[in-house]
């Protein structure tokens, strides 16, 4: 499903990924975990074609995204790509319902559709009953887990998931990472998540440890 090769990356003089190669197979969920400052995040956003690599490659369901750019570029992170943040990052004036769809309308897709599908998400995910409140009425949990609705509602080949369950309790957390093996089961979806939790990262099929911007 995913592939990069020799992931460079520089800020200035400072020499934050030094060659990562790594792969992800269709259906897998993998955890990247390492001190803070080993480029975890770093190579997750470049991966999710949030940065661009200094040099190096990465493929994406057989597509070298480096190559895409501008609309062509956002249009495959919206159709193919999905998000969870550790900050849930969903719009405070919008409903629960409103904020899973909005990836859907900027995809194109029929309204009727992308609410019918919004909707089945978040009762999947527990929160249907929540649906119609706006995210100030939501707890942590809750609007995490509309947060995933929301990575999932374009049918992406992969959700990459940076550090989200840095803002949970232990109980929310575990839940949520339980949620994700739900989804591995019901959807066959594809995640790669960094977590500093390594009792998490342990029900992950793989892990993988980095150092001093090298998996090691």
């Amino acid at each position: 499903m995913l592939t990069a090769r020799q992931i460079h990356k520089y800020y200035g003089n400072l020499w934050v990924l030094k060659g990562v190669d790594m792969e992800v197979n269709k259906g897998e969920i993998v955890s990247i975990v390492g001190p803070s400052g080993s480029g975890k995040s770093t190579l997750l956003h470049i991966l999710g074609t949030l940065d661009e690599p200094g040099k190096g490659e990465t493929i994406l369901h057989g597509r070298k995204i480096n190559e895409l750019k501008g609309r062509n570029l956002a249009a495959f992170r919206n159709r193919h790509i999905g998000f969870v943040f550790q900050f849930h990052h969903l719009l405070p004036e919008f409903t629960a319902l409103e904020n899973v769809c909005i990836p859907g309308w900027i995809a194109g897709v029929k309204r009727s559709q992308v609410e019918e599908r919004a909707a089945g998400l978040l009762n999947t995910l527990g929160v249907g009953h929540r649906m119609e409140n706006k995210p100030n009425a939501l707890s942590g949990g809750e609007q995490q887990r509309v947060a995933v609705a929301r990575a999932l509602i374009n049918n992406p080949d992969i959700v990459f998931a940076d550090e989200p369950t840095g803002n949970l309790d232990s109980a929310n957390a575990r839940e949520l990472h339980q949620l994700f093996f739900d989804l591995r089961q019901r959807f066959q979806q594809t995640f790669l998540i960094v977590t500093h939790n390594e009792e998490l990262a342990q029900m992950s099929d793989r892990i993988l440890h980095m150092r001093d911007g090298r998996i090691i």
